[in-house]
């Protein structure tokens, strides 16, 4: 990633810059859109030369795919870091998480050549336990927000949303109570359940419940303190890859139509126990189009040739429900979560090169209500689905850029496309993608 240095001098001079008198300072990347942006090939590129890899919110609805070697990784609950052998990956406290599903995730990585995770793999005390119970809970909503409101949310059924309600209701339990007396923890199971399939899938739960402790025991730290010693110990380069992303948020998202946790960069803070003066550089990935999997508002959704040619070419496909994604050219929605709420250092701009075959590139840069144009993100998804989009369209490169390694690779006009969105956002664009492995993010500066 540098220009006439070694890796160890590059790396040397980055934990210099992530350091200062209040401890380490820790690196994020967020997603900047509704999610699927190529977060996970970012953090594994910047997880190279790190020393702590960080999760802080969401379960197993998230999918993230890593390409190293030609070897295609998915990940869910893991960090996408836990490829890079000399960093220890942290699952923090505000992560939910499904045992079943992170050792099935655990066992598919390894049959692909993932080796040593256990040896670098640490998990909070404090995380938040998903139970079956919780996914059949969430299904069950499903089918009663369809038969009585005719449209539901469009969950991905992983009981995220539950777990997160027992969070907020104190009735959950965490990982530190699996740890303690099973047979307290099996008790206060038991009493969460009040619907005869939970109470029949818990019985099953709690027979393997028992198990997963002793795997997972040899991973679990207290979560508060390890974060204290990684920020105020010796100088390391300390990353945290989000999940989800802004558009998706709890608070700032196209709600309902979003997941229960914060994606935004104040879930970083609450999700690790990290204070603020501790965040570093905070990094937002987009897509050079935008997409959405499920249900909720997109004023710019292409319904027509050119959405179903992204879609193709893109392969739209959520890693985590199989359901092909929405798609968009489009920047507006960003700007107000770029400039309001992710307080962005720079982006990086995936997947560039699906547009190589477009004549024409429309960029939605303004919205209008009743013909005036507004200059916040409608809260409101009955006037957000009303709303006007302005666009600027800018011809086509027809040129394959798969094969670009630097800025002067790319054709003129693409160049064009760059700096227009650059400066539509006001954030300065760090990376450009081209494809999916490591080697085809373009380092702008």
């Amino acid at each position: 990633m540098s220009l006439g240095r070694s890796a160890n001098d590059h790396k040397s001079a980055a934990v210099k810059r992530a350091r200062n008198d209040s401890g380490n300072k820790v690196t994020v990347v967020l997603g900047a859109q509704w999610g699927d942006e190529g977060k996970g090939k970012v953090v594994d590129l910047l997880a190279t030369e790190s020393d702590v890899v960080c999760r802080c919110q969401g379960g197993n609805n998230a999918g993230h795919t890593v390409v190293v070697d030609e070897k295609e990784y998915d990940f869910h609950l893991l960090p996408s870091g836990i490829i890079s052998t000399k960093c220890t990956s942290f699952i923090g406290n505000g992560v939910v998480i499904h045992l079943p599903g992170l050792f099935e995730e655990i066992d598919k990585n390894e049959k692909k050549g993932l080796k040593g995770w256990d040896k670098r793999l640490v998990i909070s005390d404090r995380a938040h336990i998903v139970f079956d119970f919780h996914q059949a809970v969430d299904g069950l909503q499903e089918v009663q927000r369809q038969a009585q409101e005719g449209q539901n949310i469009g969950t991905t059924k992983k009981g995220i949303g539950p777990t997160y309600a027992c969070k907020a209701s104190r009735t959950g339990l965490r990982i530190c109570d699996l740890m303690a007396d099973f047979s307290e923890f099996s008790t206060r199971s038991v009493e969460q359940q009040t619907h005869a399939l939970c109470v029949t899938l818990l019985s099953l739960t709690l027979a393997a419940s028992q198990e997963y402790a002793e795997r997972i025991r040899p991973l679990v730290r207290d979560g508060v303190y390890f974060m204290y010693d990684a920020i105020h110990g010796p100088p390391k380069i300390i990353l945290v890859g989000g999940a989800n992303a802004a558009l998706l948020d709890i608070d700032f998202g196209t709600y309902p139509f979003v997941t229960s946790s914060n994606c935004t960069v104040g879930g970083v803070c609450t999700g690790l126990g990290i204070p603020p003066a501790n965040i570093g550089d905070v990094y937002g990935v987009s897509k050079a189009y935008t997409t959405r999997v499920g249900i909720g508002a997109f004023p710019t959704e292409q319904l027509n040739a050119v959405g179903e040619l992204l879609q193709t070419r893109g392969h739209e496909v959520g890693v985590t429900t199989g359901r092909k994604r929405r798609c968009a050219l489009c920047f507006s929605l960003c700007q107000y979560f770029l400039m309001v709420v992710l307080c962005l250092f720079s982006i990086a701009l995936t997947k560039l090169d699906i547009l190589d075959v477009l004549d024409e590139i429309k960029v939605g840069v303004a919205y209008k209500i009743n013909g005036k144009r507004v200059p916040y993100f409608p809260a409101n998804l009955e006037v957000l689905q009303k709303v006007e989009v302005e666009y600027e369209t800018f011809p086509g490169w027809k040129t394959d850029t798969s094969a670009a390694r630097k800025w002067s690779d790319l054709p003129p006009k693409a160049q064009n496309y760059i700096r227009f969105v650059e400066n539509h956002i006001g954030v300065p664009i760090k990376w450009v993608g081209v494809g999916k492995s490591r080697e085809c993010m373009i380092q702008m500066f």
